[in-house]
């Protein structure tokens, strides 16, 4: 499994659980091979890989950097030879960029904690998706969304602050969550302190937003199934 890593966390957290790479090896069971794109590296051939996850980051798509660019330009790549992508909130919104969809700052403003997301009636019949209830509880955090999805998405999940939580391309096994299923309670706890003071300003009650987090078997499920997608087609 490919991890295209986007960004890395700059707080607290990663002295003590790490950084993106671990949490996904962690969620996986497994070790993972890491490209660190915004530092750099080069991506390998696009078909080189039986899976791939693109994670989150601090940078935003539509600052619109070279490296931003270039990842999603090999992003198409892999998603026109049909190897398995999930794209992870910034990974989400690079890939529905990539394929003609609107990325921007959320209207509804920062969506951050543990999140209720409800999947649309398409979701029963999505590879990725079909074996999760109705409804289910993830954990979040994030400024821009998926504005507009590319031509020809199908919508697969949405919460009261984004309507566009999860939509996979047509005809390719390529997904994108705009939550984080590789996040534990702890660590969605360690982003809101780290956030406290923007969210004061914002309006938002960190406290009562840390009180609300809770476990939730949901993105580790996900995540399982999608390494097993991988493994079918790869």
């Amino acid at each position: 499994m490919l991890i295209v890593k986007t960004g890395t966390v700059r707080t607290a957290l990663t002295d003590a659980d790490g950084d993106f790479e671990d949490w996904f090896a962690r969620a996986l069971g497994r070790p993972v091979q890491v490209c660190s794109v915004f530092e750099g590296d080069a991506l390998p051939a696009p078909d080189a890989s039986a899976g791939v996850v693109v994670t989150g980051s601090a940078a935003m798509v539509s600052d619109r950097e070279a490296w931003i660019g270039r990842t999603a330009g090999w992003l198409r790549s892999a998603v026109e030879a049909a190897v398995p992508v999930l794209g992870v909130c910034f990974g989400h919104q690079l890939l529905a960029h990539a394929f003609g969809g609107r990325v921007g700052p959320n209207p509804r403003g920062r969506e951050i904690g543990t999140v209720g997301v409800t999947l649309a009636e398409g979701a029963a019949a999505d590879p990725l998706l079909a074996a999760l209830p109705a409804r289910i509880d993830v954990h979040a955090t994030h400024l821009e969304s998926v504005l507009e999805l590319p031509p020809g998405a199908e919508l697969l999940a949405s919460s009261a602050l984004d309507p566009h939580q999860a939509f996979r391309l047509p005809d390719r096994p390529a997904w994108g969550l705009q939550f984080h299923p590789e996040l534990t309670a702890a660590i969605t706890r360690g982003y809101i302190e780290a956030k406290r003071r923007d969210m004061r300003r914002e309006g938002l009650d960190p406290d009562r937003l840390i009180a609300e987090v809770r476990e939730t078997r949901w993105g580790g499920d996900i995540l399982a199934r999608f390494e097993r997608l991988a493994g079918d087609v790869g």
